[in-house]
């Protein structure tokens, strides 16, 4: 399963999200729900830097791990359409989630 968490602060701003593990929904090279989540996280990293100039911090390892971090101290518009960018991503994610349920999980914590 894949597991996706959402960092939040506490006025809800996202910090960061955390996606690991394998959908195991069908053979690798085959699998929709490992490839649809990884082009939803993947387009939306590459959206924030391309769109905002935000550059994310990111971690990658062997099976399925992927961490990214905001950067502190943006200004006001950049850290807004960063955030926008990212609460698209979750929806999309939370869309796949609601399809094919037990092969990605979404949770949030604070």
């Amino acid at each position: 399963m894949i597991k996706v968490q959402v960092i939040r602060k506490d006025d809800g701003e996202i910090v960061s999200f955390m996606m690991k593990g394998h959908a195991q929904f069908a053979e690798r090279g085959q699998d929709i729900v490992c490839a649809g989540a990884s082009a939803v996280a993947f387009g939306s990293i590459n959206s924030v830097f391309a769109l905002t100039g935000v550059e994310p911090d990111i971690e990658q390892s062997e099976g399925g791990f992927l961490k990214c971090t905001i950067p502190d101290h943006l200004d006001k518009e950049s850290s807004e359409k960063v955030q926008l960018l990212l609460e698209g991503m979750i929806i999309s994610l939370q869309t796949i989630e609601r399809d094919y349920q037990k092969y990605i999980q979404v949770t949030f914590q604070k």
